[in-house]
């Protein structure tokens, strides 16, 4: 068909399909970089302006893809993936508006821009984006609506009876929808592969380098949610232990990799063992975290020689961890020589000032290590402070920290300490993981957040093997200033539902404690949770199938409701004539329907004589006036009034003659 011939596009059609796309484009770009977002949203506004009145000329279109198209690149490089995928979506969607002209492209781009919510699924499964994708589609059906109207030179409908037109089409979709997710058959994994997202989510690296950190500390978005089966441990054991960093290059530290699968060593536990289960979000990596230390290691994750809890897959989506926990006694008390030999190794060249301290305090010391380790945390105590505001390293980064800073965080607390423990001989690494949590009272969990990320520090001591020491926790309290608490009271942390300070405290409980319970109900949704359903109505076990056997057969009972409803529904698309002709449908079970002839006036009248004080011709007379004489303005209350009348009993009947 030439665009040519094609219905011209009215400006309410054309305010129709802008403000879908814009409801569509929302969850999408909640998901990307917030400079691509800002991106993406300008261009939309601009192209929507412009294009209102007139063609957007091409050179500026040109410009406007190039510009998407760098900011893209230079976001997420040339790497495929789910975000790059998602982002240039997002970015045809903004420029697309500019080719509206006729009805045929509202229709096409309604239907383009409902590709956005679906795609935003790809990146958050979450109830926010769940609804503002569900306004996306009930707006693009409201617009479908409008362009037909349009196209048929039919008067719009109030918005308030579309809605409801709306509604019915999604409450018709439902059944076949709900039997889809509790019914088919649910899979351990996708049957095609999902790529990896080109921006990671923020969560624990398996390097630590300076500066790297400051991002994720600044996070508050959830990390983990902890549910303890019994009494919680006290705050001194609630460490989350993660990648254990032994490698130091003089400016970063990264894991040994002759440990990723080595057999863990021999653990003498604690009669204090805590039994947990840990929802941890994704962080598209295998790293997990566990109470320190981990008893074992549940399905589908190992231990590694350095009890780092690894999961064999990517961690794409939400996952579910059943553990035990046990403070050691005895953690590794005979140290193999070539690990000896990492948890020792210094580069060359590098804080000769650390060094030096560390061999005079050996000296002082003799064999007792226990007391190089007590010297270190009391002159902690006793003259450094804890600070987000540090400036960057230099080459001999624990000497700037430990003689002339005096102050820093976790990171440089951590690297620090065991560079000296090092250098006085006494084998250390670098842990880093989570510490605390917040106790959710309405759910009864613990909520770990990105913001807790934590490094601290192990010495291996005799007899004792390997020992947690947290060289930041012996900070004197009147030395701690410029903290992430202080920051987000400030606002300074970026904005995030846990940002709204303490006034906000318990919203944002109840709001964690909802994202929980639809975590649980529908994202963890699972073949043994698709199990435990059936068992709730007396089935034991359902194969896959018999499964899918019994989702075919509740689909095709929802499809032929839906057929049927909506064959009803096309025998009359008038809503005031449907509700006209059911009214006559209503007196024609008493004998007194209208004849076919019979105008809508003469009928009442007849009606009225057999009837007196029926409201029929009150009602006609409205009717009258609606459909024939363009007085439509009360469309609502009378299409209501039509709804409502009944025959009144208790008077002779007629018959049609």
């Amino acid at each position: 068909m030439d665009d040519r011939a094609a219905p011209p596009l009215n400006p309410g059609a054309r305010g129709w399909a802008l403000l879908t796309t814009a409801l569509a484009l929302l969850p999408l770009l909640l998901q990307l970089p917030r400079m691509l977002a800002g991106v993406f949203a300008a261009a939309a506004l601009l192209v929507a302006a412009l294009s209102w009145r007139r063609l957007v000329p091409l050179p500026l279109r040109l410009l406007l893809v190039a510009t998407m198209l760098a900011a893209i690149y230079w976001q997420m490089g040339a790497s495929p993936g789910r975000d790059t995928g998602c982002a240039l979506l997002a970015a045809m969607l903004a420029i697309k508006s500019s080719e509206l002209r006729t009805l045929r492209d509202a229709r096409s781009l309604l239907g383009f821009a409902l590709f956005a919510p679906f795609a935003a699924f790809l990146l958050d499964q979450g109830p926010v984006t769940l609804l503002l994708a569900l306004a996306a589609v009930a707006c693009a059906l409201l617009g479908l609506q409008r362009l037909t109207d349009a196209e048929t030179g039919t008067t719009p409908q109030p918005v308030a009876l579309q809605l409801r037109t709306v509604g019915r089409l999604l409450a018709v979709a439902l059944p076949l929808a709900l039997s889809a997710f509790w019914l088919l058959p649910r899979l351990p994994t996708p049957l095609w592969g999902i790529p990896e997202r080109v921006v990671g989510q923020p969560g624990l690296s398996d390097t630590m380098a300076p500066g790297q950190w400051l991002d994720l500390m600044a996070d508050d978005s959830p990390a983990l949610r902890v549910q303890f089966a019994g009494a919680a441990p006290a705050p001194e054991q609630r460490y989350w232990r993660g990648p254990v960093l032994t490698r130091f290059d003089g400016r970063t530290w990264t894991r040994l990799e002759s440990q990723r699968h080595t057999v863990p060593p021999p653990v003498a536990a604690t009669p204090a063992q805590w039994d947990y289960q840990i929802e941890y979000e994704p962080t598209e990596r295998r790293e997990l975290v566990a109470l320190d230390l981990p008893l074992a290691a549940p399905d589908d994750t190992w231990l590694d020689a350095d009890y780092t809890l690894v999961s064999a897959r990517p961690l794409t989506a939400l996952t579910r961890w059943r553990l035990r926990s046990s403070p050691p006694a005895r953690f590794q008390p005979e140290l193999p020589p070539a690990l000896r030999q990492q948890a020792l190794q210094l580069p060359a060249g590098f804080n000769p000032r650390t060094l030096a301290l560390a061999r005079q305090w050996r000296q002082d010391a003799g064999d007792d290590d226990a007391a190089i380790v007590q010297r270190a945390m009391q002159w902690i105590g006793r003259d450094f402070s804890y600070t987000l505001s540090t400036p960057l390293p230099g080459r001999h980064s624990a000497d700037e920290f430990l003689f002339d800073w005096k102050a820093g965080f976790c990171e440089h607390f951590s690297s620090a300490f065991v560079v000296l423990m090092r250098g006085a001989g006494i084998p250390a690494r670098v842990v880093t993981g989570y510490a605390g949590g917040t106790r959710n009272r309405y759910g009864d969990y613990w909520l770990v957040r990105r913001m807790d990320a934590h490094a601290w520090a192990e010495v291996w001591l005799p007899q004792r093997g390997w020992t947690r020491v947290d060289p930041t926790a012996a900070v004197a309290p009147e030395r701690i200033r410029d903290t992430l608490e202080d920051r987000l009271a400030r606002g300074d942390s970026g904005g995030g539902v846990m940002d709204m300070g303490a006034r906000w405290l318990q919203v944002a409980q109840v709001g964690d404690w909802l994202r929980r319970n639809w975590n649980g109900m529908v994202l963890s949704f699972d073949a043994r949770r698709q199990q435990q359903l059936l068992r709730s109505f007396g089935i034991e076990r359902l194969e896959p199938a018999q499964l899918a056997g019994l989702f075919a057969t509740f689909a095709l009972l929802a499809i032929g409701a839906m057929a049927w409803l909506l064959a009803r529904g096309e025998r009359e698309r008038d809503p005031l004539l449907r509700a006209w002709r059911r009214l006559d449908r209503r007196y024609a079970r008493l004998g007194l329907g209208r004849q076919p002839h019979e105008p809508a006036g003469a009928w009442a009248q007849r009606i009225e004589a057999v009837r007196p004080g029926s409201g029929l011709a009150m009602l006609s007379q409205r009717f009258s006036d609606a459909r024939y004489a363009g007085a439509s303005s009360d469309l609502a209350s009378l299409l209501r009034d039509l709804h409502r009348h009944r025959p009144q009993p208790g008077i002779r009947t007629g018959a049609r003659t």
